[in-house]
């Protein structure tokens, strides 16, 4: 499932996810899920027909990511895999950061980060972080329900398809 929440320039997606690192970090291995946030650039393609046709808009390039994510085989609730990427260089995010405030109450860690929207989100245009602040309880809102939706197996599951040595669920 996807959620996406758009802004003037950016925006914010978030998506179930089931993961397993053919080549993980140690005291990462096995599988985990959750829900994956990303806040992105937006564009704004141009209209392929009359001005009436539908608009075409494209999730581009990722400026910040938090992993709402737990072992799949651990304890539901356990956040430990909980983490988030500062930083990307192109498409590509920066190391883990885990945060014991953020395992500790991921909704809670979420709602002030987006409310701040400083950091990462700094780069973000006035406009986008009134707009994001504004959002945020709508945003966390849907994150919840997209964990509650995980943890009862509806989402982030492996898939049927795909070796479990090395798979990736989810929009994003």
């Amino acid at each position: 499932m996807l959620y996406v929440f758009g802004f003037e320039r950016t925006g914010v997606l978030l998506s179930d996810l089931y993961f397993v690192d053919p080549k993980p970090a140690k005291g990462q291995e096995g599988a985990e899920h959750g829900v994956r946030l990303e806040v992105r650039e937006l564009d704004r393609g141009e209209l392929k027909g009359t001005i009436y046709s539908a608009q075409p808009i494209a999730a581009g390039r990722p400026i910040w990511r938090l992993d709402l994510l737990e072992s799949v085989d651990g304890q539901p609730g356990s956040f430990d895999r909980t983490h988030h990427h500062p930083e990307f260089t192109g498409w590509d995010p920066s190391s883990r950061v885990f945060d014991r405030g953020l395992s500790a109450e991921p909704l809670k860690w979420l709602a002030e980060r987006l409310e701040a929207a400083d950091g990462p989100l700094a780069v973000l245009g006035d406009d986008d972080k009134a707009a994001l602040r504004a959002a945020a309880p709508e945003i966390v809102e849907a994150a919840g329900r997209l964990l509650d939706r995980v943890r009862a197996g509806e989402l982030g599951v492996a898939p049927s398809d795909a070796p479990l040595t090395d798979a990736r669920a989810g929009w994003l």
